[in-house]
């Protein structure tokens, strides 16, 4: 009798562990643990800082291209287009983002937001941004969004050399990591 309960409890125990380490270990990049607001550089990103209230969601890695369009004397942002993913070795897509600004989960939750503020700790990278949710659709992570940070930001910028003819369009490359707020319960 104990061994029959010995060999339940160890099989038991085996269950668990492969059913552990079948998971992602950020499934659909939800916040984990180590999730926390991140670090803006001070007094630089002050005004980029989410407001008392409001608490990290939603973390994800960001990687696409920024469209730029030459208008005859500057270049100007189209639109970005990027995939997200729950990792930073960009595995696990876990959703998109777009013109809008638009960030779309692969379970079809979506959230459009503005500009609030923005810093430029790297002058090779586009700004790190802070931005309000303007609307939300659809259940799913961004049906509570009420703000969204792109830190860490690397590429991105618009070209320096004028484009070859009015209209031409460029995509360059970016990445950067999204930081997705909710009120507080």
């Amino acid at each position: 009798m104990h061994n029959v309960k010995l060999k339940r409890i160890i099989r038991l125990a085996v269950l668990l562990a492969v059913a552990a380490l079948a998971l992602p270990s950020n499934p659909a990049g939800r916040a984990s643990a180590d999730d926390h607001t991140p670090d803006l550089p001070s007094p630089l990103c002050d005004k980029s800082q989410v407001g008392q209230g409001n608490k990290v969601a939603f973390h994800v890695y960001a990687r696409g291209v920024q469209i730029y369009r030459w208008n005859g004397a500057s270049w100007v942002l189209v639109a970005p287009m990027a995939m997200l993913f729950a990792d930073s070795n960009y595995q696990g897509q876990v959703g998109i983002h777009y013109a809008g600004p638009t960030w779309e989960s692969n379970s079809g939750s979506k959230v459009m937001a503005a500009r609030v503020d923005g810093c430029s700790p790297d002058p090779t990278a586009i700004p790190w941004l802070l931005l309000r949710a303007t609307s939300t659709n659809g259940p799913g992570i961004f049906s509570s969004v009420t703000y969204i940070q792109r830190v860490n930001t690397s590429g991105g910028l618009a070209p320096t050399a004028p484009g070859s003819s009015i209209d031409a369009a460029v995509e360059v490359p970016y990445t950067a990591e999204y930081y997705f707020y909710r009120a507080e319960d």
